[in-house]
């Protein structure tokens, strides 16, 4: 796990390092999919600087010129809790906090989400918004292969409870590739109802899937 996560709240950010922020997770992810065989790389359409598979730097150098648009063999949306993980309700909330110091996925009752076992599906979180005044929830931990599994990003979501929005963006983008399981859970500091956990991301699929 990285010791570099962290968070930083969007009202100490412009509008354009906001921006900057969503095109360069866009950017990640795109890169990604290119790396997963999700699109077709037209070297015409997004150059590669080392002539084999565009990086991040290329992609948003793209994004740049396209004006945030994605490159035409990828569709990018956002995640939708039924749809993509299986949850009972469209919303975003994370089980009910039964003990202190336990840790509850954001997707409802459902610890490792049915994307994550998809083909030819990526997501790229990069940002978390803390719906409940006051904020129960104090870390937030990507894990690998099981809701248990290994940690590899772990951000301190206290760093933005002082924030009026309570919204903030994440050091770096997580990526989570194709036919792999992942969990995104939170740390609880109190016995609590279920709490609203917002994370920004994208989803991108090849062009033209059918999402809903």
């Amino acid at each position: 796990m990285s010791t570099r996560n962290y968070i930083v709240l969007s009202e100490d950010l412009s509008l354009t390092d906001r921006q900057k922020y969503r095109l360069g997770a866009m950017a990640a992810g795109i890169a990604a999919c290119f790396e997963n065989n999700i699109g077709v790389w037209d070297p015409n359409e997004v150059p590669a600087a080392n002539g084999v598979k565009p990086t991040a730097l290329d992609v948003m150098n793209f994004l740049a010129r396209s004006g945030g648009e994605p490159p035409e063999s990828i569709d990018v949306r956002e995640f939708q809790p039924v749809l993509d993980a299986g949850t009972a309700l469209d919303q975003w909330l994370t089980a009910a906090f039964a003990a202190v110091g336990g840790e509850y996925s954001i997707f409802q009752a459902i610890p490792v989400p049915a994307i994550a076992l998809r083909t030819r599906k990526l997501v790229v979180w990069y940002g978390v918004q803390l719906g409940n005044v006051p904020a129960l929830a104090t870390r937030m931990n990507f894990r690998r292969t099981v809701a248990a599994g290994t940690i590899t990003a772990q951000f301190d979501l206290q760093e933005i409870w002082t924030g009026q929005k309570l919204d903030g963006y994440f050091s770096s983008p997580q990526i989570w590739l194709p036919n792999l399981p992942y969990a995104l859970n939170v740390l609880a500091s109190a016995i609590a109802p279920a709490q609203v956990v917002i994370p920004h991301n994208f989803v991108f699929e090849p062009a033209g899937t059918v999402s809903a």
